[in-house]
């Protein structure tokens, strides 16, 4: 495994989202939000063939729906030395986050422009 993809540190606030200092010095930071949007399970990526089923927690606010509860991580749970899994208050909890997927998912600028331009030469 590549140590770009290795966790140094990991801080959870179950209302606001994840912080990971990694191993090769990169910092990121997820909102409770974009984790929910960018699951990785069968279910929210449309894997074996289904219609993908993601969710649109980061979308802007419609300003006619009359409540929305707001979104929190009910527990973050390790899987091995790999990952981790979510429980989320909407209910699901059958995504497996990798270190790999959450590097790669990086939200930072820096990670989005090197995702743009890896897309743009068809990378």
């Amino acid at each position: 495994m590549n140590s770009a993809n290795n966790p140094e540190h990991l801080a959870i606030s179950k209302s606001k989202g994840v912080r990971i200092d990694w191993q090769d010095g990169h910092h990121s930071e997820y909102t409770v939000a974009y984790l929910r949007d960018e699951c990785p399970c069968a279910t929210c990526t449309g894997a074996h063939g289904t219609e993908p089923q993601k969710s649109d927690y980061s979308a802007p606010d419609n300003p006619f729906q009359m409540y929305k509860p707001a979104l929190k991580m009910l527990s973050v749970e390790p899987v091995g030395g790999y990952a981790i899994r979510i429980n989320w208050s909407d209910g699901h909890n059958t995504g497996i986050y990798s270190w790999e997927h959450l590097r790669a998912i990086c939200p930072c600028q820096e990670c989005e422009a090197k995702r743009t331009a890896h897309a743009a030469t068809g990378g």
